[in-house]
């Protein structure tokens, strides 16, 4: 960082607070002085009463009690107005500069008045005060080299001179020699006091200037994160309105190209430009799912609320979701284990599996994908198996890298290399949230296995979730099944009817809940067998709004409540809460054909 440009009057402005605050510590040090100035003064009373004459005692005691009031009156009125502006201090500097001074003077006085008046002992204990006075100096003006220097002057070189002008003492000369190196040593550790002292005024200083410094810095740096933070949360509210826009497109097409193979099933040709477009919808929706996914964990936006999982239920949603998918394949999709129950965040926990099993589904060819959740060492594993193509020693080290698709020996199929390389990256941050160890073993050609580590969960007696349900009918045949559509998206609702229709239901569409409520006004004879709506709609109304006007008309027949699904284009709304209290199952656009159609025989078997 290069220095700082001096700034014009920044100087003076330090020498004014650095003088004042010099004049602080001397005013706080001022009782001990004055203790000592008047120790001093009645100790020379004492000694040289009925020595010295008369007059000259009296005349020196009086004048110096009389500095020293005065110098106790100039405290007691600093202390009165300790706040006082920069003038006033300033000013009450110099009054103490000249008081201490005077007191200087009178100390040198003395002994220039008293020297020799008494025998050799009186004058060995007059040099002892003096001096003394001189030494508790060196710490109180020592900040104050001028001041500390004419002080020492004013005390020391008259008694030096005294003694030096004194014949009688046979060693006058040698005395005041004597004298001169200790004002010289008295100068130089005032020096070294004083520079010691400057360098810690110093050093405090600058640790002020850093700790200021850093406090700026601080703020700053807690605006950019705040910045940063903001930028991240509108990056995933990008997300999520771009993903809604984007998908209510998608979805339409899925729904289209299904209906238009309905209608052309003697045509293979048109079949397969059809099953073209919906794997290519499959795919778009595959990545729209993981980016989101991927800027919700990395922006923080993935909050993890553990509880008791049964594993059954867990189980019969992704069976309802991958088992079609197994069945194109031609492979076998098995779950062991639905008895048990794990304590884990129920939405992070099946997040992870979808992301496992899709792709095992996908890397596997021929054999199977086994789920399986066993006890092991008082917690659960649960294992995601398959016989697929298996994964390179080298590669394993990386499979959790963001945008990194396993290699093999073996030369991969186009639909092996769909995807950004992002479900695995999905799964390890996850599971890291989780605090769930997880592992891989994988032998090429053979396999892989996937481990999770889980803590068991505990349910009272007879609450095990019932086993699964009957199996998603492949071949959907809905006549004589009335379907309500509510979907204010033109292209998405005439794809609906157009493929519910192909299906042989009957489909009664609308686009707004208000409309809606004019056909419900209207009494129709047959009850709907089940509701598909769209969770945003116009007006700020939403799904959950037709739903709860077509439950008002038709209330619960044999203990179930009429049958829905909620379709949406956004994955960022966490309707998971919502979808257990008022009993519907969600689904996100883009819907492929076979996924709707496995839900729709879902909730037809359910009722």
């Amino acid at each position: 960082m290069p220095p700082r440009p001096p700034v014009a009057g920044a100087a003076p402005a330090q020498r004014l607070g650095d003088s004042i605050e010099h004049l602080r510590a001397l005013m706080q040090q001022t009782p001990v002085s004055l203790s000592g100035n008047l120790v001093g003064i009645v100790l020379v009373l004492t000694i040289y009463r009925g020595i010295s004459p008369r007059g000259v005692l009296a005349t020196w005691g009086t004048v110096s009690l009389l500095a020293w009031t005065v110098r106790l009156a100039h405290y007691l009125r600093y202390r009165a107005q300790a706040d006082a502006g920069a003038p006033t201090l300033i000013r009450w500097r110099r009054s103490w500069r000249v008081l201490v001074a005077l007191q200087a003077a009178l100390w040198g006085l003395a002994t220039w008045l008293f020297w020799g008046a008494g025998t050799p002992y009186h004058d060995i204990g007059l040099i002892f005060i003096v001096y003394s006075y001189c030494i508790v100096s060196v710490h109180m003006l020592a900040s104050q080299p001028r001041d500390f220097v004419g002080f020492i002057a004013l005390v020391l070189l008259p008694l030096i001179v005294r003694v030096a002008s004194d014949a009688s003492h046979p060693w006058h000369w040698q005395l005041a020699g004597m004298l001169v190196v200790i004002f010289a040593i008295t100068l130089l550790m005032g020096r070294s006091y004083s520079s010691a002292l400057h360098q810690a005024i110093a050093l405090r200083a600058r640790t002020e200037e850093l700790a200021a410094q850093l406090r700026v810095e601080m703020a700053a740096t807690d605006s950019a994160r705040r910045a940063a933070e903001a930028a991240s949360h509108a990056k995933t509210q990008f997300f999520a309105a771009a993903s809604h826009d984007l998908r209510q497109p998608l979805h339409a097409v899925g729904l289209f190209a299904e209906a238009l193979r309905q209608r052309v099933r003697g045509d293979p040709e048109v079949a397969s430009l059809v099953n073209s477009i919906n794997e290519s919808v499959d795919a778009l929706e595959g990545l729209f799912s993981e980016l989101l996914d991927i800027t919700r964990i990395d922006t923080g936006g993935v909050e993890v609320r553990p509880g008791a999982v049964r594993m059954q239920d867990l189980f019969s949603r992704l069976r309802l979701h991958f088992e079609p998918i197994a069945f194109e394949k031609g492979i076998l999709l098995s779950f062991r284990g639905g008895q048990e129950a794990a304590h884990a965040d129920p939405v992070l926990l099946e997040r992870i599996l979808r992301n496992l099993v899709s792709n095992a589904i996908r890397y596997t060819d021929d054999g199977g994908v086994l789920v399986s959740c066993r006890p092991w060492k008082g917690q659960l594993r649960l294992r995601v198996w398959d016989s697929g193509i298996g994964i390179a020693p080298s590669s394993l080290v990386r499979i959790y890298d963001e945008f990194f698709q396993v290699s093999s020996t073996r030369s991969l199929l186009p639909h092996h290399r769909k995807g950004l390389g992002l479900g695995l990256a999905i799964v390890k941050r996850l599971s890291g949230l989780m605090e769930l160890p997880l592992s891989v073993r994988s032998r090429v050609g053979h396999g892989t296995v996937f481990t999770l580590e889980l803590p068991r969960a505990r349910f009272e007696p007879g609450a095990n979730a019932a086993q699964a349900g009957p199996g998603v009918p492949i071949g959907l045949t809905l006549q004589g099944r009335l379907i309500v559509v509510v979907e204010d998206e033109a292209a998405v609702r005439e794809g609906l009817v157009v493929l519910l229709q192909a299906w042989g239901a009957q489909v009664q569409a609308f686009d707004t809940v208000a409309s809606l409520q004019t056909w419900i006004q209207t009494a129709p004879p047959q009850r709907p067998d089940l509701a598909l709506v769209d969770y945003r709609l116009p007006d700020e109304r939403t799904g959950l709004d037709a739903l709860a006007c077509l439950r008002a008309q038709w209330p619960a027949l044999a203990g179930r409540r009429l049958p829905a699904i909620l379709i949406t284009g956004s994955s960022f709304g966490g309707h998971e809460e919502e979808a257990l209290q008022h009993d519907f199952h969600l689904l996100i656009k883009p819907v492929p054909p076979n996924k709707l159609r496995a839900m729709i025989a879902f909730k037809l078997a359910l009722r």
